[in-house]
């Protein structure tokens, strides 16, 4: 096991634990895209479209977007054999997968306010 430190998350991961950490991701953020493509269907079905209708639908649109981008970096970084790259997209795919997911919320809100 590594025991390198970093600044923020402590030891650095095991390598067994970082690739199932990645499978999971990769697992759930394909599930995630098709659960914005789905929002995206609801609107439409719902009834008309308004401007916060809109506003959602390109908000869902974009967390469709980065759930898939985060697949792919899954993807790479799954294949990868340079333990610092691996590392380093690791991190990427914390960030978009914790900015998609942020950017979920915030268009469910968004939703809720359409809807009611």
């Amino acid at each position: 096991m590594n025991a390198r430190r970093s600044p923020l998350h402590g030891p650095a991961k095991a390598p067994a634990w970082q690739r199932e950490e990645l499978l999971w991701l990769l697992s759930l953020s394909g599930t995630m895209a098709g659960l914005c493509v789905t929002g995206i269907a609801l609107l439409h079905a719902v009834g008309p479209s308004s401007r916060a209708g809109s506003i959602a639908d390109d908000l869902l649109a974009t967390c469709a977007l980065l759930f898939l981008l985060c697949t792919y970096v899954v993807f790479f970084a799954l294949r990868t054999q340079r333990e610092g790259l691996a590392m380093v997209l690791d991190r990427v795919v914390d960030g978009l997968f914790t900015l998609a997911l942020t950017l979920m919320v915030g268009t469910g809100f968004v939703m809720v306010y359409t809807v009611w």
